[in-house]
């Protein structure tokens, strides 16, 4: 199986819609992904994503399958004390490496600053609805790893976030999430796609073939910024 992730259009955070610039931003994507062989189409049920993805949906003549536990995750404090960088995991990745600080233990959630933050809960609800999900294409996860079961040579698309798709990739792929954010500031519509094994009855780890891809948004560009 093939899976596009695919982050949202320039936002409008307030109001939770695309911008002018991000559904040009959207038109762009789904003309980029017209020939990518995209049988089935899932979104987080945020707005700005569920609009990025009917451009692609329209183009394909697909319906769009919403996607609840992809909503953006949230980074606010839990104990109302102010965190570094007020939170925001790309942000707060940078200033503590800047400090010299570790962010890449596999127990990151319970080290300070994480440990005060919604993140860690947020991140543990896209990993579990991530591996549902999987489950209804074929893949049953098993440790590290998924078990390739029925039907599953197909490829698919996920419209999200930021944050929630750097937490599913983060899961499928055994990283801290901090780590993950510190690697790739995910540039708005950019396409990742990830490839798991056909091969029935094997477990199978998942493979990059893509990262951060906009070349199709080429002079429609803005500064990436990440909202919750």
């Amino acid at each position: 199986m093939t899976i596009y992730f695919v982050r949202h259009g320039h936002p409008n955070y307030k109001d939770d819609c695309l911008t002018e610039l991000g559904k040009l931003q959207a038109a762009a994507a789904a003309e980029r992904l017209r020939d990518a062989g995209i049988e089935q189409i899932y979104a987080s049920t945020c707005g700005r994503a569920w609009e990025t993805a009917g451009y692609t949906a329209r183009a394909l003549g697909l319906e769009v399958v919403p996607c609840g536990f992809m909503r953006e995750i949230r980074w606010s404090s839990l104990d109302d004390m102010p965190l570094p960088a007020g939170g925001n995991p790309w942000l707060l990745a940078d200033e503590l490496a800047a400090q010299g600080e570790g962010f890449a233990s596999p127990d990151w959630a319970s080290r300070e600053p994480f440990c005060r933050s919604r993140m860690a809960a947020c991140c543990e609800t896209v990993a579990a609805g991530i591996d549902r999900w999987l489950s209804t294409l074929g893949y049953t996860r098993e440790g590290d790893y998924y078990r390739v079961g029925e039907d599953t040579d197909r490829t698919v698309a996920m419209f999200s976030h930021g944050g929630s798709s750097s937490a599913a990739m983060a899961h499928l792929f055994n990283l801290p999430f901090p780590q993950f954010c510190s690697a790739f500031h995910l540039d708005f519509t950019s396409v990742t796609v990830v490839e798991l094994s056909n091969e029935k009855g094997r477990l199978a780890a998942p493979k990059f073939l893509l990262v951060d891809d906009a070349r199709h948004i080429d002079g429609l560009h803005a500064e990436v910024v990440f909202g919750n």
